[in-house]
């Protein structure tokens, strides 16, 4: 007899390399400095199929403090049969005061200095994808001058 309240395991779902452009700051408000970090493209890869990221797709940012983003991404997938996927993925990102100041400025930062994970949730008319409907999906990302790569699991 298994605990069913174990940890629960992981399945490899995907890997997403997402193409980001400028970020657009909006400003500081009460919960922080808000930024649209605009989605360009990409590609995804899981076990026996792949993906692209549609273009138009943003990610919206809220700066929190010195050493945490709250991130809110909202983008398509389109697979190589031609279907589609919607992708809505929150994240936190945190680091140190000074490594998060280089992030924000665009450079290029060591991730293992960066707490970045992730819960993406995906909806999809594709018969063969309904599954995904059923599952919690989490994750790890790395940000690069002018990427995302993420990695995304399913809970068993």
């Amino acid at each position: 007899m298994t605990d069913p309240l174990a940890p629960p395991a992981l399945d490899y779902f995907a890997d997403l390399q997402v193409d980001v452009g400028t970020p657009q700051v909006l400003g500081q408000g009460p919960a922080g400095l808000r930024r649209v970090v605009p989605i360009l493209g990409g590609s995804a890869q899981g076990a026996g199929w792949r993906a692209r990221v549609l273009p138009g797709g943003s990610d919206f940012q809220v700066i929190a403090s010195d050493t945490l983003s709250i991130l809110d991404a909202r983008y398509g997938l389109e697979t190589e049969a031609g279907e589609l996927i919607y992708v809505h993925n929150h994240a936190v990102r945190a680091a140190s005061a000074d490594t998060m100041a280089a992030l924000l400025r665009g450079e290029a930062v060591d991730p293992s200095r960066i707490y970045f994970r992730c819960v993406p949730r995906f909806e999809t008319a594709a018969p063969a994808l309904q599954w995904v409907h059923e599952r919690v999906f989490v994750g790890v990302g790395v940000r690069l001058p002018a990427q995302v790569v993420m990695r995304f699991f399913a809970l068993r």
